[in-house]
């Protein structure tokens, strides 16, 4: 039998690259992955663009208020009437606002007058108009507002409320307590929390028994009447501040147990994996182990629960402050605004006063948009 030999070829076998390693395949970081999942969501997307422009006008309150939030008027008056039609009909690119008046007719029914927008009496708009003047971030005079009259009248986007003020510009302005308030108390809890389950979870035995005993009665505490009965303590006559301070005290001591117990499982689980137990094996210390290899893992799930959480403080200030235990005048916040939603005659016959419940849900829908789209490109499977 005879037998065949191949030629041998010239060329050397080429080994296979893998694609991670060809140009512009190179490896790419957590953070990237992270983020590149993110973007594809489009309710994180458009909770995280709705967060910005918040945040945005909230710093620059004074300046996209449209109006002196202080400053009184006619009490419970109606929304502009907002047109792109001019005086003569023409279409314009900027709208008019045309004031709410009476028409001189009354209502068959209820004899009431009868109000509707005095298209005689137009109110030109524009941006970057002159104002009443106010110090923006308490530090800068001026006196020009984002948005407003051009001729200085007064204009009333969502009504006004009982003392006459703006409800928009109350709402803008109002927005840094609310938020001021939900971030400390986030910003607390999250800290108190996550050490607090970490140091729990790691150590074990003894001082873990201890740690959840404790986080179970901080967890057993009824929330609405341990606030009722802390507010009872705090004088009538006290300060804005000492009642901004109550309000961020309380909500901080009970809302971190919560996280803790979630930080602490996770914190169980990441113990028993193999490159922390060779950690242990080769001496590294207890500091070392929870900073480079238990806290990173941690971290994502505390950060979907950071904006998870941000939602819930701004619904629960608004609560107590819409039962009066959160913020005083002359201190502005959306909770301190729906207290003049408490009588139901007056919402029937002035609905426009209802209009900071709007920025709670927009708020509330943003961090919750932004948190489910965190959630889904941090952990996928």
């Amino acid at each position: 039998m005879s037998t065949v030999i191949l030629p041998e070829s010239s060329e050397p076998a080429t080994p296979e690259v893998p694609a991670a390693t060809l140009p512009g395949h190179g490896e790419e970081s957590y953070s990237r992955l992270v983020w590149r999942r993110f973007r594809r969501s489009v309710s994180g997307m458009t909770g995280l663009v709705l967060i910005v422009i918040l945040l945005v006008v909230t710093i620059f309150g004074d300046f996209f208020a449209p109006m002196n939030p202080k400053e009184p008027g006619l009490a419970f008056a109606p929304p502009d009437h907002i047109s792109f039609f001019g005086p003569e009909g023409g279409f314009a690119l900027i709208p008019y606002a045309y004031p709410i008046g009476e028409t001189g007719e009354f209502d068959p029914v209820t004899f009431q007058p009868i109000t509707g927008p005095e298209m005689d009496n137009p109110v030109p708009l524009g941006f970057f108009v002159e104002g009443s003047p106010y110090r923006l971030f308490g530090l800068i005079p001026m006196e020009r507002r984002f948005f407003g009259a051009r001729d200085g009248h007064p204009v009333h986007f969502l009504g006004t409320d009982k003392f006459g003020r703006d409800i928009l510009s109350r709402g803008i302005v109002g927005a840094r307590i609310s938020l001021a308030i939900a971030l400390t108390v986030v910003t607390i809890t999250t800290i108190v929390g996550t050490l607090v389950g970490i140091t729990s979870g790691y150590l074990g035995g003894r001082t873990d028994t201890w740690m959840q005993r404790f986080v179970e009665l901080v967890l057993a505490f009824p929330q609405l009447p341990l606030y009722l009965a802390l507010a009872s303590l705090i004088p009538a006559t006290a300060s804005s501040n000492v009642f901004l301070a109550f309000v961020v005290i309380v909500l901080a001591a009970l809302l971190w147990a919560q996280l803790s117990r979630e930080v602490r499982s996770k914190t169980l689980a990441l113990a028993r994996i193999d490159y922390v137990r060779a950690a242990m094996a080769v001496g590294a210390s207890d500091r070392r182990i929870i900073l480079r290899h238990i806290l990173p893992n941690v971290l994502s799930h505390v950060i979907v629960a950071v904006t998870l959480a941000i939602p819930t403080v701004v619904l629960l200030e608004s609560f107590l402050g819409f039962l009066g235990l959160a913020v005083k005048p002359p201190l502005i916040s959306w909770g301190l605004m729906l207290q003049d939603t408490s009588n139901f005659s007056v919402i029937g016959s002035y609905p426009w006063i209802l209009s900071p419940v709007v920025f709670v849900l927009i708020t509330v829908f943003a961090f919750n948009a932004l948190g489910d789209g965190l959630r889904d490109a941090i952990d996928p499977y």
